[in-house]
Protein backbone atom coordinates (compact mmCIF):
# COMPACT_ATOMS: atom_id res chain seq x y z
CA UNK A 1 0.00 0.00 0.00
CA UNK A 2 1.19 3.39 -1.09
CA UNK A 3 1.73 5.29 2.50
CA UNK A 4 0.92 8.70 1.17
CA UNK A 5 -2.43 7.53 -0.31
CA UNK A 6 -2.81 6.02 3.19
CA UNK A 7 -2.38 8.73 4.80
CA UNK A 8 -4.08 11.62 2.60
CA UNK A 9 -7.03 9.32 1.12
CA UNK A 10 -6.35 10.79 -2.20
CA UNK A 11 -6.78 8.33 -4.90
CA UNK A 12 -3.32 9.45 -6.73
CA UNK A 13 -0.46 10.29 -5.13
CA UNK A 14 -0.51 13.70 -6.96
CA UNK A 15 -0.41 16.73 -4.04
CA UNK A 16 -0.80 20.46 -4.92
CA UNK A 17 2.30 22.74 -3.46
CA UNK A 18 0.50 25.32 -1.05
CA UNK A 19 1.14 28.89 -3.11
CA UNK A 20 0.52 32.01 -0.93
CA UNK A 21 -2.97 33.20 -1.76
CA UNK A 22 -3.71 30.77 -4.88
CA UNK A 23 -4.17 27.40 -3.00
CA UNK A 24 -7.55 27.83 -1.72
CA UNK A 25 -11.20 26.59 -2.50
CA UNK A 26 -11.19 26.95 -6.67
CA UNK A 27 -7.93 25.34 -7.20
CA UNK A 28 -7.68 22.91 -4.36
CA UNK A 29 -10.91 21.48 -4.84
CA UNK A 30 -10.33 20.85 -8.65
CA UNK A 31 -7.13 18.86 -7.47
CA UNK A 32 -8.99 16.65 -5.43
CA UNK A 33 -11.58 16.41 -7.50
CA UNK A 34 -9.48 14.89 -10.14
CA UNK A 35 -7.82 12.63 -7.54
CA UNK A 36 -5.22 14.51 -6.46
CA UNK A 37 -4.67 15.94 -3.03
CA UNK A 38 -5.83 19.69 -2.82
CA UNK A 39 -4.09 21.47 -0.03
CA UNK A 40 -5.20 25.37 1.57
CA UNK A 41 -2.25 27.54 2.19
CA UNK A 42 -2.15 29.97 4.96
CA UNK A 43 1.39 31.40 3.69
CA UNK A 44 -0.98 34.53 2.50
CA UNK A 45 -1.36 35.54 6.61
CA UNK A 46 -5.16 36.54 5.57
CA UNK A 47 -6.39 34.00 8.66
CA UNK A 48 -10.06 34.50 8.14
CA UNK A 49 -9.95 34.07 4.42
CA UNK A 50 -8.04 31.17 5.32
CA UNK A 51 -10.32 29.46 7.42
CA UNK A 52 -13.04 30.14 5.33
CA UNK A 53 -10.80 28.03 2.74
CA UNK A 54 -10.39 25.10 4.58
CA UNK A 55 -13.93 25.36 6.45
CA UNK A 56 -15.71 25.21 2.76
CA UNK A 57 -13.00 22.13 1.60
CA UNK A 58 -14.27 20.31 4.89
CA UNK A 59 -17.73 20.95 4.20
CA UNK A 60 -16.87 19.23 0.30
CA UNK A 61 -15.99 15.54 1.77
CA UNK A 62 -13.28 15.91 -0.65
CA UNK A 63 -9.71 14.65 0.76
CA UNK A 64 -7.65 17.78 1.26
CA UNK A 65 -4.79 19.16 3.78
CA UNK A 66 -3.68 22.21 5.22
CA UNK A 67 0.02 23.66 4.94
CA UNK A 68 0.98 25.74 7.94
CA UNK A 69 4.19 28.06 6.95
CA UNK A 70 5.65 27.74 10.40
CA UNK A 71 7.52 31.19 10.05
CA UNK A 72 4.52 32.73 8.93
CA UNK A 73 2.09 32.50 11.05
CA UNK A 74 1.54 35.72 13.22
CA UNK A 75 0.17 33.69 15.99
CA UNK A 76 -1.49 30.02 17.41
CA UNK A 77 -5.04 30.75 16.15
CA UNK A 78 -4.36 28.88 12.81
CA UNK A 79 -2.85 25.79 14.41
CA UNK A 80 -5.75 25.68 17.16
CA UNK A 81 -8.44 25.93 14.04
CA UNK A 82 -6.90 23.18 12.15
CA UNK A 83 -6.70 21.10 15.21
CA UNK A 84 -10.51 21.90 15.74
CA UNK A 85 -11.51 21.65 11.91
CA UNK A 86 -11.24 18.30 11.06
CA UNK A 87 -8.24 18.50 8.78
CA UNK A 88 -6.54 15.38 8.56
CA UNK A 89 -3.49 16.16 6.94
CA UNK A 90 -1.27 18.74 7.07
CA UNK A 91 2.33 19.79 5.54
CA UNK A 92 4.65 22.14 8.04
CA UNK A 93 7.30 24.44 6.24
CA UNK A 94 9.23 27.06 6.91
CA UNK A 95 10.84 26.71 10.35
CA UNK A 96 11.08 23.73 13.17
CA UNK A 97 7.79 21.68 13.35
CA UNK A 98 8.93 20.04 17.10
CA UNK A 99 6.64 22.89 18.69
CA UNK A 100 3.69 21.99 15.99
CA UNK A 101 3.58 17.97 16.39
CA UNK A 102 2.44 17.07 19.54
CA UNK A 103 -1.10 19.18 19.07
CA UNK A 104 -1.57 18.41 15.16
CA UNK A 105 -1.10 14.45 16.48
CA UNK A 106 -3.47 14.99 19.62
CA UNK A 107 -6.20 16.34 17.03
CA UNK A 108 -5.44 12.90 15.40
CA UNK A 109 -3.59 14.89 12.03
CA UNK A 110 -0.95 13.41 10.31
CA UNK A 111 2.27 15.86 9.50
CA UNK A 112 4.62 16.37 6.79
CA UNK A 113 7.23 18.37 6.75
CA UNK A 114 8.63 20.47 3.98
CA UNK A 115 12.61 19.85 4.00
CA UNK A 116 15.31 21.57 1.76
CA UNK A 117 18.50 19.60 2.74
CA UNK A 118 19.19 16.25 4.34
CA UNK A 119 20.17 17.32 7.76
CA UNK A 120 16.81 19.14 8.33
CA UNK A 121 14.85 15.61 7.47
CA UNK A 122 17.10 14.09 9.81
CA UNK A 123 15.61 16.36 12.62
CA UNK A 124 12.27 16.35 11.17
CA UNK A 125 11.87 12.52 11.68
CA UNK A 126 13.83 12.84 14.54
CA UNK A 127 11.01 14.94 15.68
CA UNK A 128 8.44 12.59 15.17
CA UNK A 129 6.95 13.79 11.73
CA UNK A 130 4.63 10.88 9.52
CA UNK A 131 6.36 12.15 6.61
CA UNK A 132 8.54 14.76 4.13
CA UNK A 133 8.48 16.75 1.54
CA UNK A 134 11.78 16.83 -0.34
CA UNK A 135 11.91 19.84 -2.19
CA UNK A 136 15.09 20.22 -4.41
CA UNK A 137 15.94 23.43 -5.97
CA UNK A 138 14.38 23.21 -8.99
CA UNK A 139 10.99 24.17 -7.40
CA UNK A 140 9.83 27.54 -7.30
CA UNK A 141 9.43 29.98 -4.07
CA UNK A 142 11.11 30.18 -1.27
CA UNK A 143 14.21 28.27 -1.73
CA UNK A 144 17.70 27.12 0.44
CA UNK A 145 20.37 29.16 -0.74
CA UNK A 146 22.68 25.90 -0.76
CA UNK A 147 20.84 24.33 -3.91
CA UNK A 148 20.32 20.62 -4.08
CA UNK A 149 18.39 19.31 -6.66
CA UNK A 150 16.02 16.99 -6.51
CA UNK A 151 17.37 13.92 -7.65
CA UNK A 152 20.08 14.27 -5.67
CA UNK A 153 18.71 15.11 -2.37
CA UNK A 154 16.03 12.34 -2.81
CA UNK A 155 18.55 9.51 -3.25
CA UNK A 156 20.00 11.25 0.15
CA UNK A 157 16.92 11.52 1.89
CA UNK A 158 15.34 8.12 1.14
CA UNK A 159 19.18 6.44 2.07
CA UNK A 160 18.51 7.67 5.54
CA UNK A 161 14.99 7.65 6.44
CA UNK A 162 11.90 5.23 6.32
CA UNK A 163 9.20 8.13 6.35
CA UNK A 164 7.12 8.23 3.14
CA UNK A 165 8.40 11.00 0.71
CA UNK A 166 6.62 13.42 -1.67
CA UNK A 167 8.96 15.22 -4.06
CA UNK A 168 8.79 18.66 -5.20
CA UNK A 169 10.39 20.80 -7.24
CA UNK A 170 10.95 20.25 -11.00
CA UNK A 171 8.16 17.90 -11.77
CA UNK A 172 5.03 18.37 -14.39
CA UNK A 173 4.33 15.08 -15.43
CA UNK A 174 4.27 11.08 -15.63
CA UNK A 175 8.60 11.09 -16.76
CA UNK A 176 9.05 13.71 -13.39
CA UNK A 177 6.76 10.79 -11.04
CA UNK A 178 8.31 7.86 -12.93
CA UNK A 179 11.80 9.08 -11.61
CA UNK A 180 10.78 10.75 -8.24
CA UNK A 181 9.48 6.87 -7.30
CA UNK A 182 12.60 5.08 -9.08
CA UNK A 183 14.91 7.29 -6.46
CA UNK A 184 11.89 6.39 -3.11
CA UNK A 185 9.34 8.68 -3.71
CA UNK A 186 5.72 7.68 -3.20
CA UNK A 187 3.39 11.09 -4.42
CA UNK A 188 5.33 14.04 -6.28
CA UNK A 189 3.91 18.01 -5.33
CA UNK A 190 3.59 19.97 -8.30
CA UNK A 191 3.17 23.48 -8.25
CA UNK A 192 4.46 25.31 -10.89
CA UNK A 193 1.85 22.68 -13.36
CA UNK A 194 -0.99 23.73 -11.15
CA UNK A 195 -0.57 27.47 -11.18
CA UNK A 196 -0.88 27.50 -14.97
CA UNK A 197 -3.79 24.97 -15.02
CA UNK A 198 -7.13 26.16 -16.33
CA UNK A 199 -8.73 26.10 -12.61
CA UNK A 200 -6.32 28.28 -10.90
CA UNK A 201 -7.08 31.65 -9.90
CA UNK A 202 -4.40 33.43 -11.11
CA UNK A 203 -4.18 36.02 -14.54
CA UNK A 204 -3.83 35.00 -17.95
CA UNK A 205 -0.76 36.78 -18.18
CA UNK A 206 0.96 34.83 -15.28
CA UNK A 207 0.21 31.64 -16.72
CA UNK A 208 1.35 32.75 -20.30
CA UNK A 209 4.84 33.81 -18.48
CA UNK A 210 5.02 30.04 -17.32
CA UNK A 211 3.32 28.53 -20.45
CA UNK A 212 6.50 31.27 -22.34
CA UNK A 213 9.38 30.27 -20.27
CA UNK A 214 11.74 27.92 -21.48
CA UNK A 215 14.39 25.53 -18.45
CA UNK A 216 16.52 28.82 -18.11
CA UNK A 217 13.96 31.09 -17.40
CA UNK A 218 14.02 31.65 -13.80
CA UNK A 219 16.38 32.93 -11.53
CA UNK A 220 17.35 31.81 -7.76
CA UNK A 221 17.31 35.86 -5.88
CA UNK A 222 18.37 37.15 -2.86
CA UNK A 223 21.16 34.30 -1.64
CA UNK A 224 22.83 36.74 0.42
CA UNK A 225 19.48 37.70 2.62
CA UNK A 226 16.41 35.88 3.34
CA UNK A 227 14.11 34.76 1.79
CA UNK A 228 15.83 33.61 -0.97
CA UNK A 229 13.61 32.48 -3.60
CA UNK A 230 12.95 31.06 -7.23
CA UNK A 231 11.46 33.70 -9.54
CA UNK A 232 10.68 34.13 -13.23
CA UNK A 233 13.05 36.61 -15.39
CA UNK A 234 11.36 39.82 -15.76
CA UNK A 235 13.31 42.89 -15.82
CA UNK A 236 12.36 43.40 -12.19
CA UNK A 237 14.16 40.17 -10.89
CA UNK A 238 16.71 41.07 -13.88
CA UNK A 239 17.79 43.57 -11.15
CA UNK A 240 17.59 41.82 -7.98
CA UNK A 241 19.62 39.06 -9.84
CA UNK A 242 22.45 41.62 -10.93
CA UNK A 243 22.35 43.07 -7.50
CA UNK A 244 22.44 39.41 -5.54
CA UNK A 245 20.04 41.59 -2.95
CA UNK A 246 15.55 41.58 -3.11
CA UNK A 247 14.45 44.92 -1.28
CA UNK A 248 12.06 44.34 2.53
CA UNK A 249 9.12 45.55 0.24
CA UNK A 250 9.73 43.25 -2.91
CA UNK A 251 6.56 41.34 -2.60
CA UNK A 252 4.16 44.05 -1.43
CA UNK A 253 2.99 44.25 -5.21
CA UNK A 254 2.42 40.42 -5.19
CA UNK A 255 -1.12 40.50 -5.60
CA UNK A 256 -0.84 42.43 -8.71
CA UNK A 257 1.02 39.87 -10.13
CA UNK A 258 -1.36 37.19 -9.31
CA UNK A 259 -4.23 38.71 -10.23
CA UNK A 260 -4.22 41.96 -12.22
CA UNK A 261 -1.48 40.29 -14.30
CA UNK A 262 1.16 43.38 -13.80
CA UNK A 263 4.75 40.87 -14.30
CA UNK A 264 6.81 43.70 -13.00
CA UNK A 265 4.87 44.60 -9.54
CA UNK A 266 6.94 41.66 -7.77
CA UNK A 267 8.78 38.71 -8.13
CA UNK A 268 7.00 35.87 -10.22
CA UNK A 269 7.58 32.56 -8.33
CA UNK A 270 7.63 29.52 -10.55
CA UNK A 271 10.17 26.68 -10.78
CA UNK A 272 12.24 25.31 -13.15
CA UNK A 273 9.60 23.05 -14.39
CA UNK A 274 8.08 26.33 -16.61
CA UNK A 275 10.05 25.18 -18.80
CA UNK A 276 8.03 21.66 -18.92
CA UNK A 277 4.81 23.36 -19.00
CA UNK A 278 3.62 23.78 -22.93
CA UNK A 279 0.18 25.01 -22.70
CA UNK A 280 -2.75 25.85 -19.72
CA UNK A 281 -4.68 22.99 -19.61
CA UNK A 282 -7.78 21.44 -17.38
CA UNK A 283 -6.52 19.88 -13.74
CA UNK A 284 -8.38 16.76 -14.46
CA UNK A 285 -6.15 16.31 -17.62
CA UNK A 286 -2.87 17.78 -16.24
CA UNK A 287 -3.81 14.35 -13.43
CA UNK A 288 -5.00 11.94 -15.66
CA UNK A 289 -2.12 12.64 -18.41
CA UNK A 290 0.08 12.33 -15.60
CA UNK A 291 -0.93 9.11 -14.22
CA UNK A 292 -1.03 7.36 -17.59
CA UNK A 293 2.26 8.14 -18.49
CA UNK A 294 3.55 7.54 -15.30
CA UNK A 295 2.16 3.57 -15.35
CA UNK A 296 3.32 3.76 -18.97
CA UNK A 297 6.64 4.12 -18.07
CA UNK A 298 7.01 2.06 -14.65
CA UNK A 299 5.24 -0.80 -17.27
CA UNK A 300 8.22 -0.60 -19.60
CA UNK A 301 10.39 -0.33 -17.11
CA UNK A 302 9.07 -3.52 -15.21
CA UNK A 303 9.28 -5.74 -18.34
CA UNK A 304 12.98 -4.67 -18.56
CA UNK A 305 13.58 -5.59 -15.09
CA UNK A 306 11.44 -9.20 -15.88
CA UNK A 307 13.60 -9.72 -18.74
CA UNK A 308 16.40 -8.44 -16.98
CA UNK A 309 17.32 -6.28 -20.26
CA UNK A 310 18.29 -2.69 -20.79
CA UNK A 311 16.03 -1.81 -24.00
Amino acid sequence: MNRVLAHTGARYPIVQAPMGWIARFELASAVSRAGGLGIIETSSGETANCQREITKMAASGLPFGVNLPIRFLKDDAMLRFVCESGVRFVTTSAGSPAKFIAPLKAAGITVYHAVPTLETALKCVDAGVDGLVVEGAEGGGFKNPEEVGTLVLLQAVRERVDVPLIAAGGIVDGRGMAAAFALGAEAVQMGTRFVSSAESPVHAHYKQAIVDADATGTWVLNRKSTPCIRALKTQRTREMHESGLMSPDAFNGIQQVYFDGDMEAAPALAGQSAGLVHGVLPVQQIIEETVAQFHAITARLGALAAARDFG
